[in-house]
């Protein structure tokens, strides 16, 4: 039977959602009335980044749930 570092499943899902915030925070701050080509393409390239640190932290979650689901169910 394996061992599941339960601990260690919540703190990477934790840390993956606080770079989720830290994405929309940063993606928030470049939305600005700046309208150059310039700002927008860091917008878009923060955007990006969101994207990217949203499925992060939705892969953590599920690692984190299916290992719960598999001790407390069995499945």
């Amino acid at each position: 039977m394996e061992t599941i570092d339960f601990d260690q499943l919540y703190r990477a899902y934790k840390q993956a959602v606080d770079q989720w915030v830290n994405a929309i925070r940063a993606e928030e701050a470049l939305a600005k009335g700046d309208h150059s080509m310039t700002q927008m393409e860091a917008w878009d390239d923060a955007g990006f980044k969101l994207h990217d640190a949203e499925l992060t932290a939705k892969k953590a979650r599920d690692a984190y749930k299916n290992a719960l689901r598999k001790k407390n169910y069995g499945f």
